[in-house]
């Protein structure tokens, strides 16, 4: 890829849909799916088309066609046997599809506009006193929060609305890097939610101009990009060092909120009886009186 992916009026939905097939392909080594290698030099990394090509049961010429961005008319069940063939994950398999928009694929929805969350939700996370959370959003926007998030991340109230972005506070703002001990996975982490997002939504200008941004100001976010990794925001543990209560092992859940246009809830929370559960109380005891009133405005 170049290096400016994105454009005023959206991603290239072909040139996502190649380089995504030629990076899954690139991974694969010809010992890895049974495929005799013969020769000791390949002029190619990963396996070749035709070998993918005959691992799928489809033509080279097809097969080509299609990681040249070509994915009109193709069908799912094609789709699924070259998924098989790169072993693909399901979130990889579901996102080639929303790339390579087979017959099946429903009408493509329109991408968010900027969101805000819910009253009730917001009431939400107050009431969860005991543990960090925030409601999230398109883009990685950070849309409401309780008073431990705020403790724990930094007062998002205090900054512009576009500001509260995930992927702009990971990859600009040196507080993150400083926070997040294992920062290089979180990083690998955002960039490949936003991929999965890109996929569903190339036509999202808000997308874009993010994606603009962090590739001119942040030669990491480039190379990330580039990979064309996808990943889906779901569960796992993340190891904090904070600036007040020092070490902190966390392990979090995201839960989607299928009726709130790709919102979803993120809380973090310690091992009952850890250092870290002790840490975070003690945060909470400081968060209260340190952090605002408001933490996010509100819609109805």
């Amino acid at each position: 890829m170049d290096d400016n992916p994105a454009q005023p009026d959206g991603l290239d939905q072909r040139a996502e849909l190649s380089e995504f097939l030629r990076t899954r392909r690139a991974r694969l080594k010809p010992e890895d799916v049974g495929v005799a290698s013969h020769g000791r030099h390949r002029r190619v990394p990963g396996l070749r088309r035709e070998e993918l090509a005959q691992l799928a049961g489809v033509s080279v010429a097809y097969y080509t066609r299609l990681e040249q961005g070509n994915g009109r008319n193709v069908s799912a069940e094609v789709l699924d046997a070259i998924a098989r063939a790169l072993r693909l994950s399901e979130t990889e398999h579901a996102h080639l599809t929303h790339l390579a928009k087979p017959k099946e694929r429903r009408r493509r929805s329109r991408a968010p506009k900027r969101q805000q969350a819910r009253v009730a939700l917001q009431h939400l996370v107050d009431s969860m006193e005991g543990v960090p959370a925030y409601i999230g959003g398109a883009r990685s926007d950070i849309l409401a929060w309780n008073r431990l998030a705020a403790a724990l991340f930094g007062d998002w109230g205090a900054l512009p609305a576009a500001e509260r972005n995930w992927a702009r506070l990971t990859f600009l703002n040196p507080d993150y890097r400083e926070l997040f001990r294992d920062w290089e996975q979180k990083a690998s982490d955002m960039v490949s939610y936003l991929r999965l997002y890109a996929g569903q939504h190339p036509d999202d200008p808000e997308l874009s101009a993010l994606v603009g941004e962090l590739s001119v100001k942040s030669e990491e976010f480039r190379k990330l990009w580039a990979t064309h990794d996808v990943k889906e925001k779901g569960h796992g543990v993340k190891r904090m060092r904070h600036p007040l209560v020092g070490e902190l092992t966390l392990a979090y859940e995201t839960l989607h909120l299928p009726d709130d246009d790709g919102q979803f809830l993120s809380v973090y929370h310690a091992e009952p009886g850890s250092p870290s559960a002790d840490a975070l109380r003690l945060l909470a005891s400081w968060g209260t009186d340190a952090v605002p009133t408001e933490s996010a405005p509100l819609s109805e």
